[in-house]
């Protein structure tokens, strides 16, 4: 398999001279890191090189790491049916500079790239309609970043007695939750749900 997998990284690297700034084989996939700046480029020639073919698109999103100043890792899965091969590919952004749009060349990206600049604030530069797509439109932030806070934000949701969509401040309630992290085949210090039926 890896040897396999080696030989598609030779392929690609050959395809996209310049252009790759490195290869990497983790859990049985090739992963091609590409410049941000030909990101456009190198799903064009995935797409339409005859020895590769990644013709249909899978999947696109993120990954964040805050202590990093290009802080996103964009994340591209593209399939080979012809040769029977996935590969991803990554590039790197920061908050303020856009990636290209893959959606000329992909069509079924629109909604991906939509959800990873409403979960994430990356930009797609050429998106038809780069707007929010799972959150509401008045939403501050991006929940998918690490930094993003666990509480302090607004609750929207549906309140059945009014008949309309209401907003109400967002309420964690954790004091009465234990987090002991034990496993209960270690033996927890208090009865599990079920037990008292056991010493009946």
């Amino acid at each position: 398999m890896s040897a396999e997998l080696e030989k598609l990284g030779e392929k690609v690297a050959a395809a996209l001279p310049g252009v790759v700034k490195g290869l990497k084989i983790a859990y049985g996939e090739l992963t091609v890191e590409v410049e941000r700046s030909r990101w456009l480029d190198a799903a064009r020639v995935l797409r339409d090189d005859p020895e590769l073919l990644f013709v249909s698109f899978t999947d696109i999103t993120a990954a964040d790491y805050p202590e990093r100043d290009l802080r996103f890792d964009v994340v591209l899965h593209l399939l080979s049916p012809k040769h029977n091969q996935r590969i991803r590919v990554k590039t790197q952004t920061d908050e303020e500079t856009p990636v290209a749009s893959l959606t000329s060349l992909y069509p079924g990206a629109d909604w991906f790239e939509r959800e990873t600049y409403d979960l994430f604030g990356v930009l797609f530069d050429g998106h038809p309609d780069l707007r929010r797509i799972m959150t509401d439109y008045g939403f501050d932030g991006h929940p998918l970043r690490k930094d993003f806070p666990m509480s302090g934000y607004l609750e929207v949701r549906y309140d059945d007695e009014r008949k309309r969509v209401v907003y109400e401040p967002l309420n964690l309630t954790q004091e009465y939750r234990k987090f002991d992290f034990l496993s209960p085949w270690e033996g927890v210090q208090y009865d599990l749900p079920g037990d008292e039926k056991a010493s009946k």
